[in-house]
């Protein structure tokens, strides 16, 4: 044991304490582990708290009234505290434990529960992450080397980092998102054993990956964290069309070759936004497949953003993100090339904004000023895309149409009055209708609509109407 200096919120602190005391009372033992250990040596904020305990879940489900059996297969109940201070963080509670072979390179074949509190933080993964601190007597267990791996800014396995990363095919990309984060490095065997373990990282599942590097994505830096699975291997495996970024080079605009590019660019985008973060990633991985020759010599890259919109539609796919993410990256990636001069009217900027849709406005220019300071030598939105945010908040100000919704009349008015049934013509009538309105949106009222709508119908084939 060792003492060290470790600072809790005292709401966080009560309640932790109030945890362990708890067991200790009923002669159970309980310890503080994990990665908030580490988290509150090196002062981050913590939003879950890990114990270990000697007693079984089923003892712990009996002290505490409010108890969950999250994972209670493998020894984790999660605790509800009532003190209100103390809401939103988990607390999870597992059970010494020891773990049989890994055969799938997933999780151990079976599990024992254990009576030692070093048996169990043997089996973890990190030295920064087998770290104990018990509250009653102020100090930090540590029997793996956690502590001076902290101090020299080190992530390292706990044993063989062949075993380690054999056992658990996740464990190597924990490491370059630990580096990520923590702005460590990794050590040299543990980072060469993550070469030699490939094909077990290979049977993770997607939605592990996708977690994992979604957290890469939200770091300080994520770029230090890619650049950690490119040369360690991880990123040709999952993420090649990335990977084949690497060295691609571009034309005379640009600084970097596609990849670097792209994740300077990542870097520049919000780090509390991971899918503009993610969009600015892959923006132009679009310029693989589509490079050409002009007549100077000089490259392009005509429709990357369209080729790579649909690349990261299948990425995202293969990776399990959800349609609704899917569309929002997809909305972003396949407009960012967008050219405003200040001849555009204010139906132009109107369509402009049906296109994006207004709830994706915002982050599209976040998402072009990540571009810009991937460039290098740039930063700022430049002087014409300011002019069109302020025509844009104009427009917004002034409530005018911009999709059919806001038009004064509707699908069920139109059926009405010209005795139409439900199809793609009244979807046809309405478009036809938005598109006067964007360029006079004086015209949005329920008569001129309907004289409008008139007209429109008798040019159609009304044959197919009925």
């Amino acid at each position: 044991m060792q003492k060290i200096k470790i600072t809790i919120p005292d709401s966080d602190y009560r309640n932790i304490k109030k945890i362990t005391s708890r067991f200790h009372n009923n002669n159970f033992q309980c310890y503080l582990v994990g990665g908030s250990v580490r988290d509150l040596i090196l002062g981050n904020s913590i939003h879950d708290y890990d114990f270990a305990t000697d007693a079984r879940p089923e003892d712990v489900m009996k002290l505490f009234r409010r108890v969950i059996p999250t994972g209670i297969k493998h020894g984790t109940v999660s605790i509800l505290m009532n003190d209100k201070s103390f809401a939103g963080k988990t607390i999870e509670v597992t059970t010494y434990r020891s773990d049989g072979k890994y055969i799938d390179g997933r999780r151990p074949e079976s599990v024992s529960f254990s009576s030692s509190l070093e048996e169990d933080i043997k089996r973890r993964d990190f030295t920064i992450n087998g770290l104990a601190y018990s509250p009653e007597e102020d100090e930090v267990i540590d029997y793996t080397g956690g502590l001076k791996d902290l101090e020299n800014r080190v992530i390292r396995t706990i044993g063989d980092p062949v075993e380690r990363f054999m056992e658990d095919g996740l464990r190597p990309l924990r490491a370059c998102r630990f580096a990520s984060r923590l702005k460590f490095s990794i050590d040299e065997n543990t980072f060469t054993a993550i070469g030699r373990t490939l094909d077990i990282f290979k049977k993770v599942s997607a939605e592990r990956v996708r977690d994992e590097f979604m957290k890469i994505l939200v770091s300080g830096k994520p770029s230090e964290g890619i650049e950690c699975l490119r040369k360690s291997g991880l990123l040709d495996i999952f993420l090649p069309e990335l990977a084949n970024c690497y060295g691609f080079e571009q034309n005379k605009f640009h600084m970097y070759d596609v990849y670097y590019h792209s994740i300077y660019s990542c870097d520049g985008a919000p780090a509390d936004m991971p899918l503009i973060r993610l969009s600015a990633l892959l923006h132009d991985i679009g310029k693989v497949p589509t490079r050409s020759t002009g007549e100077d010599g000089d490259y392009t890259f005509y429709n990357h953003e369209v080729v790579g919109a649909r690349m990261t539609r299948r990425i995202m796919k293969r990776l399990k993100f959800s349609n609704e993410d899917i569309e929002r990256t997809n909305v972003l990636i396949v407009n960012h090339m967008f050219h405003y001069i200040d001849e555009w009217t204010d139906g132009a900027v109107r369509r402009f904004m049906r296109k994006v849709g207004l709830e994706n406005i915002d982050d599209l220019l976040l998402l072009r000023l990540a571009d810009r300071r991937g460039n290098g030598s740039r930063d700022g939105l430049p002087v014409p895309i300011r002019k069109l945010q302020a025509r844009i908040a104009k427009i917004i100000e002034e409530e005018n149409a911009i999709t059919v919704r806001d038009l004064d009349i509707n699908g069920n008015i139109i059926m009405d009055e010209f005795r139409l049934k439900p199809g793609p013509v009244i979807g046809r009538i309405l478009n036809e209708l938005l598109e006067v309105v964007l360029d006079d949106p004086d015209a949005n009222t329920r008569d001129n609509l309907l004289s409008l709508a008139r007209e429109i119908v008798k040019n159609l084939d009304t044959e197919k109407l009925t």
